[in-house]
């Protein structure tokens, strides 16, 4: 069931305007949005159409910030509209969270068309909540691949306007993260049998083909002449031979058709600023360890590292990012069979080291291990990963944040500020050295993992550190927040693509050069 990345439908349209929100304007939408303080004064009432009736049900009972009230206007009461209590304060959090209900609110009737206003507003809660409002209906009104026969008939939100603010801060960033975030979920989501490792390669190079982005595929034969033992160890036991590392390549405004030998050809050969890395487990079976009907039927979003990476990309693009950027993707299944990798094999990974095999479920560390080898030979001077990689995060942190690990632990308040301000939490754990003493192996460099469970989010992340020499800076998300049943903040759907806005943020605040630099000062 082949299908086609949905570059033309990521975004619903949004324009600004001057114009005033009227009884005119409002008739020409299905639904209308308007912020107000939680007292509006009695010019406030009279400057909104239908002002009188709003007041009405909006003084029936004392309000709250989040609070709304609706009722239907026009000619043919043909209009939803919607008056909202502006909270003044609040963390970015709790703006998408209060965004993300009202965005359902507003999407009930399957309008086409939504008007958004405010009237005596402070402007800069005003335009955090109008940036949190357009990134709910941007994540609400998107809409995943389906493969029914006959498909719903659903009205679709084609189109937004703003009105009568002033121009928005930060809205072309709000709509990049959106799309990067919509591109990252409509992958994750897609069935087995079409995002299987050759079906994603095909994406990816059709993403690659749109972006102007260098593109390199680094199959079985070429990995097996690197040494990538530890990727290849986990791709054996699949059935067809189409697993692979791919490389994108962005630098802005510079065409990059092809990538040589692991670098940009020629032009543009510079080693990037930053390297993102992603698990791309396109379903994992947890091979010759086999996991139970519950624990493998969602295991086609193991893969979720990988397009959360690529939403990354992508957004870094739709914002022209000055920054060098490359893209790694470990793309492979981990199935089982007569070929599959098994408990006590020793391999060696693409840096050299020697891995002696304990669970055969722990793949994702392996695939990325030698994709975060590969991926520092260009010698970037910062890596992120992403790898939906341990239940034990998950046991720790639940699915409201996700799991960050740094090789940086001065920057550690930078990387959780980062996932404040964005609204996609991360809380930093310890990478003392001494976990190492878990991992110790009688016959090879390094175990893959402990034989019990205790603490395995840890373990997984130092067992990463041998990937990374030490003069790059290195972050590594376990995203226990990926998925999560209610969605999680702006996000309704299971699947949250949690990432991308907080990757946007951490780099536009500096990662890792402000990182080291506000550390330094801190220690001063």
């Amino acid at each position: 069931m082949p299908t086609r990345l949905p570059f033309g439908s990521l975004l619903v349209p949004v324009r600004q305007t001057s114009a005033r929100l009227n009884a005119a304007k409002l008739a020409g939408y299905a639904c209308a949005i308007v912020f107000l303080p939680v007292t509006p004064t009695a010019g406030d009432w009279a400057a909104l159409p239908f002002g009188g009736l709003l007041r009405d049900l909006y003084q029936a009972k004392p309000r709250k910030p989040g609070d709304s009230v609706q009722l239907k206007v026009g000619p043919r009461a043909q209009t939803t509209l919607i008056a909202v209590c502006l909270a003044d304060a609040g963390s970015t959090f709790q703006r998408l969270q209060a965004a993300g209900k009202l965005a359902r609110t507003a999407l009930d009737g399957e309008p086409d068309g939504i008007v958004i206003s405010s009237q005596g507003c402070a402007k800069s809660a005003l335009d955090a909540t109008l940036n949190a409002t357009i990134a709910a209906l941007e994540a609400a009104a998107f809409r995943f691949a389906t493969f029914k026969s006959t498909p719903g008939q659903h009205e679709r939100l084609t189109h937004m306007e703003i009105v009568g603010t002033g121009k928005l801060p930060d809205l072309d960033l709000t709509l990049a993260t959106a799309a990067g975030n919509n591109l990252a979920r409509w992958l994750t989501a897609l069935p087995p049998n079409t995002l299987d490792a050759s079906g994603y390669r095909r994406l990816v190079q059709d993403l690659a083909r749109h972006l102007g982005l260098g593109f390199k595929f680094y199959g079985e034969a070429q990995l097996k002449r690197l040494g990538a033992g530890a990727f290849l160890a986990v791709s054996q036991g699949n059935g067809t031979r189409d697993a692979g590392i791919i490389q994108l390549v962005y630098r802005r405004g510079v065409p990059t058709p092809g990538v040589a030998a692991g670098r940009a050809k020629a032009r543009n050969s510079t080693s990037p600023l930053v390297s993102l890395v992603g698990k791309g487990i396109c379903f994992d079976t947890g091979g010759t360890n086999l996991k139970t009907h519950k624990g493998m039927l969602d295991m086609h979003i193991d893969m979720e590292g990988s397009a959360v990476a690529l939403g990354s990309l992508y957004a870094l693009h739709a914002l022209r990012s000055p920054l060098a950027v490359d893209c790694w993707l470990a793309i492979t299944e981990n199935r089982t069979g007569p070929l599959a990798y098994k408990p006590q094999d020793v391999v060696r990974a693409h840096n050299g080291t020697t891995i002696q095999v304990i669970h055969t479920d722990a793949e994702g560390r392996m695939v990325l291990a030698d994709a975060l080898s590969l991926a520092a030979s260009t010698r970037p001077r910062a890596i992120i990963d992403y790898a939906t990689l341990t239940g034990a995060c998950v046991s720790a942190l639940t699915e409201r944040y996700s799991g960050a690990f740094t090789n940086r632990p001065e920057a550690r308040d930078f990387i959780e500020a980062a996932g404040t301000s964005s609204g996609e939490r991360v809380w930093c754990f310890p990478m003392d050295a001494d976990f190492d003493s878990d991992l110790e192996s009688s016959v090879a460099d390094v175990l893959q993992c402990a034989v019990d469970g205790k603490g395995d989010h840890i373990l997984a992340a130092r067992f990463l550190n041998r990937f990374v020499p030490q003069d790059i800076a290195w972050l590594h998300l376990d995203l226990a927040a990926g998925s999560r049943h209610g969605g999680l903040a702006h996000i309704s759907s299971e699947i949250t693509g949690f990432g991308v806005r907080y990757t946007l943020d951490l780099l536009r605040r500096g990662w890792p050069a402000k990182a080291a630099g506000s550390a330094k000062a801190t220690s001063s």
